[in-house]
């Protein structure tokens, strides 16, 4: 297998409305992996850690969404953003010519993952998510006391993307601190501040972004009666998302297995990469829809 860098995994591909980056390698059953939100988020910062080692056994495909990394700009006046990142999802299958896949998504890349497994069932061979809200239970934007700690801080740093924002972001987004490493901080500022659109957008949308508005009971009742294998992650400590999202996703969907990362917050495929690695794909390996 040739080196596994950003640069040399990365490709292009024209959709019907959007054109879309993303990273390729390896070869095997086909594994889409799909980022979160946040300013300088991309398929790259979130999944850097991750690409290499399953690439060994599995072709591994990771998108940067519109309205992130080099992907097209999205104007949230042309479409439901959560919508939107489930038709791009099956968008990209098409146009590689992927009929099923398994999909893994952090946070909004977990309801992603989800929406896929409930529109698109015949075309999903695993669904997991990790740090994603759950479909028909509280949304994660809000506590009794309002916004959660790592929300507050994200929209801050989407409207001042400076580097001390930033470096707030990514600390509360991680149980040990010391994953906030100044390569990290540097790369996602870079990323915010290299399309500013892309920050601007995201805060026009935000009145979008809310599962309702893509038809939350349908999608609850199609995951209620899912076959599809689903691996539930969730960091003990998120900060952003609560851990009880994760338990009612996984008591929503028959064909669920849950797994709490103890000492880890929103980011498991980074503060416990070789341990979440390995998980993955034993659960791919080991299960058959």
């Amino acid at each position: 297998m040739n080196q596994v860098t950003e640069a040399s995994t990365e490709k292009f591909i024209q959709l019907p409305k959007w054109r879309i980056r993303y990273h390729d390698a390896g070869q095997g059953a086909p594994v889409i992996l799909l980022h979160g939100s946040g300013p300088g988020a991309s398929a790259w910062s979130n999944f850097s850690q991750n690409i290499e080692a399953l690439a060994k056994k599995y072709r591994v495909i990771a998108l940067d969404f519109p309205g992130w990394g080099q992907s097209d700009e999205f104007n949230p006046e042309t479409g439901k953003r959560f919508a939107v990142n489930a038709e791009v999802v099956i968008g990209l299958m098409d146009g590689l010519g992927i009929e099923r896949a398994a999909v893994v998504g952090n946070s909004m890349g977990g309801i992603a993952s989800q929406m896929v497994t409930a529109l698109h069932p015949g075309r999903v061979t695993h669904c997991v998510t990790m740090g994603a809200p759950a479909p028909g239970g509280p949304q994660p934007f809000y506590q009794p006391s309002g916004l959660t700690e790592g929300l507050k801080i994200l929209f801050e740093a989407y409207r001042t993307p400076t580097e001390d924002n930033v470096r707030r972001l990514v600390e509360i987004m991680v149980y040990d601190s010391s994953f906030a490493s100044d390569a990290l901080i540097r790369q996602r500022t870079e990323n915010a501040l290299a399309n500013k659109n892309h920050l601007t957008n995201f805060l026009k949308g935000l009145a979008t972004m809310h599962i309702d508005a893509v038809g939350q009971d349908d999608m609850v009742h199609a995951l209620e009666k899912s076959s599809v294998p689903a691996l539930i992650m969730h960091g003990r400590d998120d900060r952003v998302v609560p851990v009880e999202h994760s338990l009612r996703t996984a008591a929503l969907m028959p064909n669920a297995s849950l797994l709490v990362f103890n000492r880890c917050g929103h980011w498991a495929q980074l503060e416990h990469a070789a341990k979440f690695n390995a998980l993955l794909d034993g659960f791919l390996s080991g299960t058959t829809a």
